[in-house]
């Protein structure tokens, strides 16, 4: 389990290709222990087993479900990943609970300056729409934000100076995409609700 909020980013310094999914390897200055192997990690809001650390780098097996509901399948070496280790035991909540379980990935559709925060707006369409709550919580990339808008084309979502400067959301560009977890307790109360 984690929160969304980022002090760690990493950098994709290779990728293999296996015949069921790809082997991962992300740099990073990451602070991990010798018995750390097999721990979760969120590598953009997506939940990944840590199977091997040399040095800086951090090895992760993806399989081929994991890379049909992620932006993974679209990873290039260079790409930078927002990385959060997970929560322990009395440690502040900042942010929100995530899983780390991806809902669909999103497409960038605008991107506006206002002052020195940034408005982006994603992608959703109608049935992802419905777990859409304005000012509820989301996870993009595995940053915790909220909602400020539901739009026609998805919704929005503002990126303030710090947050910009500590992410990989200061990459994104229009056609971007991103991970996207909808706020679980959302998804809960809609089910709960609506599909008795």
């Amino acid at each position: 389990m984690f929160n969304g909020i980022i002090f760690n980013q990493g950098k994709v310094d290779k990728i293999v290709k296996r015949n069921k999914g790809i082997n991962l390897f992300i740099k990073s200055n990451l602070s991990l222990k010798p018995n750390d192997l097999g721990i979760s990690i969120s590598c953009d809001g997506a939940c990944l087993t840590l199977i091997s650390k040399i040095n800086n780098i951090l090895e992760f097996y993806l399989s081929n479900e994991t890379l049909n509901k992620t932006k993974f399948k679209k990873t290039k070496k260079g790409d930078f990943i927002n990385l959060e280790l997970p929560l322990k035991n009395g440690q502040n909540i900042s942010g929100h609970i995530c899983q780390g379980h991806v809902d669909y990935v999103s497409k960038v559709e605008k991107i506006k300056l206002i002052d020195k925060s940034y408005l982006i707006e994603f992608s959703a369409n109608k049935s992802q729409k419905k777990n859409l709550i304005e000012k509820a919580s989301i996870l993009i990339n595995g940053v915790s934000l909220t909602i400020s808008k539901i739009t026609k084309k998805g919704f929005e979502i503002w990126i303030i100076p710090h947050t910009h400067n500590l992410t990989n959301l200061s990459k994104l560009k229009k056609n971007s995409l991103a991970n996207v977890e909808i706020d679980i307790l959302s998804k809960y109360v809609k089910k709960y609700f609506y599909e008795k």
